[in-house]
């Protein structure tokens, strides 16, 4: 076995605008482009941006009652989910901690799950086990691209104008440019936006369409991770994990309430006490004030100079103007406008607790 990073069906595309490659969850992916992290990042806010994410997981299930199945491994309503829609949601494990988060959507005649590049080894063999009577089919003919920002909707709905009827978290099919894709109105930005899973081989001519749009360019992963921490969203590995409780990193919103009452899916024990109870400790939007950021595994002090937690995700903001970061600190913590230290290479940098998101999510609803 190689340890060769793995190609999207876009590579060469990447190549060609000068994207600065890099092996990320063991695929050969762009880092940024000549515009630079910081111009990527700001014309995705103003105006859109154009993603490759094909390194993530797409997967087909079909069956029947897939919906009802899929509830034993994941807290979500899934039973209820109604075709044409789309729902964020994630496995837990038998302690209650993130096996891995995910996007379902009900396709009509079968569901459709995108999940994480670093944890698709993971995610489909665990859905294999235990979706009896599920085909569980990984896609690996298909491209996933996601095009962001506020100009979104004119990029894509031009070549597509399906696109423009569908609101945050609807998915349909519909033809770019002659191809059949799947079109979802989602993102991992903070704006409006789709991600579209189109054939490989029509991947290129499809990117390039989006990018022949005054308003489109590409951006790379580097953009993608400042806008997602702009907009206090998790990255998996970083803000959340296998020990990490839904409660402890505030997604409980994503958890409904049928399935907080009754249970029924691995960890609920402690899930549901730490609804009722608190966790242990809680994940927070952190405001470093000057210059610096703060880095993951960054060590966060009470005013009275006690470790109460740790970074998880930090780095400059460029629509907030400063450094930004999310982490974890005990329960007795956490009030917005709290003020904390942040112990950067030895020396206390002062912070305040502030509310998440950093910049208005700008979905269209």
């Amino acid at each position: 076995m190689t340890d060769t990073p793995k190609r999207t069906p876009l590579y060469d595309l990447h190549v060609e605008l000068g994207g600065k490659m890099v092996d990320f969850a063991g695929w050969e992916m762009p880092v940024q482009y000549p515009m630079g992290i910081m111009g990527e990042h700001k014309h995705c806010r103003e105006k859109a941006a154009l993603f490759d994410v094909s390194h993530m997981g797409q997967v087909i299930l079909k069956g029947d009652s897939i919906g009802e199945k899929l509830e034993s491994i994941c807290p979500q309503a899934y039973a209820t989910l109604k075709e044409g829609k789309a729902r964020y949601g994630f496995f837990t494990n038998e302690d209650g901690g993130i096996m891995d988060d995910l996007i379902v959507s009900n396709a009509g005649d079968h569901f459709f799950v995108v999940v994480n590049a670093s944890m698709r080894h993971q995610d489909i063999p665990h859905m294999a086990a235990n979706l009896d009577g599920v085909e569980v089919i990984e896609i690996f003919d298909r491209a996933l691209v996601a095009v962001q920002g506020p100009k979104a909707e004119d990029v894509v709905g031009e070549l597509c104008p399906a696109a423009r009827d569908l609101t945050f978290m609807e998915t349909t099919v519909a033809d770019i440019n002659g191809v059949e894709c799947r079109i979802s109105r989602l993102g991992y930005t903070g704006e409006d936006g789709y991600e579209i899973s189109i054939p490989e081989d029509q991947a290129d001519a499809v990117a390039r369409a989006f990018l022949a749009h005054d308003d489109c360019e590409p951006a790379g992963l580097g953009a993608r991770d400042s806008l997602r921490l702009e907009a206090g969203l998790c990255l998996y590995g970083n803000d959340i994990d296998q020990s990490t409780s839904p409660i402890e990193a505030s997604l409980s919103w994503a958890i409904q309430k049928r399935r907080k009452e009754e249970g029924g899916f691995p960890g609920a024990d402690r899930i549901q006490r730490e609804l009722v109870e608190g966790a242990a400790k809680k994940l927070v939007g952190i405001k470093p004030e000057g210059r610096a950021p703060a880095r993951q595994h960054v060590e966060i002090q009470c005013a009275e100079g006690n470790t109460i937690g740790e970074i998880t995700s930090g780095s400059f903001g460029p629509t907030v103007g400063g450094p930004v970061a999310m982490g974890y600190v005990a329960k007795g913590h956490g009030e917005v406008g709290e003020k904390v230290n942040l112990i950067i290479r030895g020396k206390a940098q002062p912070a305040e607790i502030v509310a998440l998101p950093f910049v208005q999510q700008n979905y269209k609803r």
